[in-house]
């Protein structure tokens, strides 16, 4: 399970990823490793903000 949500991860870091740097390039697994670490804070803000919201 632990393993499908780093798949999915990844693979949306990796898209973000290949918006900005080429593929072939000797850093893009650092980019889609930051950027992956972007999609993971962002989803984490969105559920505390929603049950933030949901508790009022």
């Amino acid at each position: 399970m632990i393993n499908l949500a780093v798949r999915i991860l990844l693979a949306l870091g990796g898209s973000l990823a290949a918006l900005f740097v080429a593929r072939d390039s000797p850093n893009f697994g650092v980019v889609q490793g930051m950027l992956s670490t972007v999609v993971l804070v962002c989803f984490v803000l969105l559920l505390v903000l929603w049950r933030w919201r949901k508790d009022e």
